[in-house]
């Protein structure tokens, strides 16, 4: 089992950064793909970025790569989504997320745990 904690949310302007970091715990964080996911109001939740369990393999939505990155520091058991540039559109509630199975996954629904979400507001 895994819990999962996000942290880093905020209100920035159009161009700022933030960094999110979701904290785990549990045994099985360090093999445990992980992913971000989003969701605006009235929108269904959406992939944002992944990672593998040894963070060698990312994945990105075309909507964020090039600006958004995800990190993980197995040691600090601690998955983290740096995002620059950020745009309005990019507002919403930030979902952390983990999987049971081997690889990383850009569907919310072959992940096993969730956060409780952080919101991001970008103002214009």
């Amino acid at each position: 089992q895994v819990q999962l904690v996000e942290s880093g949310g905020g209100l920035v302007q159009a161009g700022g950064s933030l960094r999110l970091s979701c904290a785990a715990s549990g045994r099985t964080f360090s093999t445990s793909p992980m992913g971000w996911f989003r969701q605006a109001p009235g929108k269904e939740r959406e992939f944002v970025s992944s990672i593998g369990w040894y963070g060698g393999t990312t994945y990105y939505s075309d909507s964020v790569k090039g600006r958004f990155t995800i990190s993980r520091d197995n040691a600090k058991n601690t998955v983290y989504l740096q995002m620059n540039s950020l745009k309005p559109e990019d507002t919403a509630v930030y979902y952390c997320a983990g999987r049971a199975a081997a690889l990383p996954s850009i569907h919310s629904s072959d992940y096993d745990y969730w956060g409780q979400g952080t919101q991001v507001t970008v103002s214009s």
